[in-house]
């Protein structure tokens, strides 16, 4: 189930194996992006693009945001 989820929520998830997912654009990722994250840009979201991840373990999909 979604949450939404604080940095040091996220450090801790990822400490114990989450795997981080950056859903902006290729370019926007290629700029910037956290330590460890994939690029799955989020127009490709799909089953197919999803496939690499490692089932059974906790994702967190995050987008940068300047607002």
């Amino acid at each position: 189930m979604p949450e939404r989820i604080e940095a040091d929520r996220v450090r801790e998830l990822c400490g114990d194996g989450a795997q981080l997912v950056e859903v902006l654009p290729a370019q926007e990722y290629a700029d910037e992006h956290l330590a460890g994250a994939i690029n799955i840009p989020l127009k490709t979201l799909d089953a197919h693009t999803t496939a690499q991840l490692a089932k059974g373990e906790a994702v967190i999909v995050y987008c940068w945001d300047y607002l």
